[in-house]
């Protein structure tokens, strides 16, 4: 049982977080495609993504601004830009305040809330 809601969990949270993911990604090696993310998910976390779920986010990515895409043969091939490089790396020194407020949102010993630094 509880394995099986570890990784309903683990499944959820990297649906919600497959923005965060991809840009980390992407600060790391370029480019990266639709079917790269599907790839790099499934062999880092071991689940499957949809490619509906990734090329939707790829494109709304794309149209906020965070990444680049460009043809490059018979595929889409996506780099980081200037405010997705700005956007992880701001998440990334917001780290330990982040998992803060997770644990926050799960204690079963207390809760309080807590703002984030502005």
């Amino acid at each position: 049982m509880e394995k099986e809601t570890l990784k309903k969990m683990q499944t959820r949270i990297v649906k919600n977080f497959l923005d965060i993911i991809i840009m980390a990604e992407l600060r790391n090696r370029n480019p990266l495609s639709g079917y790269d993310v599907i790839d790099f998910i499934h062999k880092k976390f071991d689940i499957l993504i949809s490619s509906g779920t990734v090329y939707a986010l790829l494109y709304y990515m794309e149209r906020e601004g965070l990444i680049k895409g460009v043809w490059v043969q018979r595929k889409r091939a996506y780099t980081l830009t200037d405010k997705g490089r700005e956007t992880i790396n701001a998440i990334s020194k917001l780290m330990g305040e982040i998992q803060i407020f997770i644990r926050s949102l799960i204690s079963v010993e207390k809760t309080f809330s807590m703002p984030l630094s502005q």
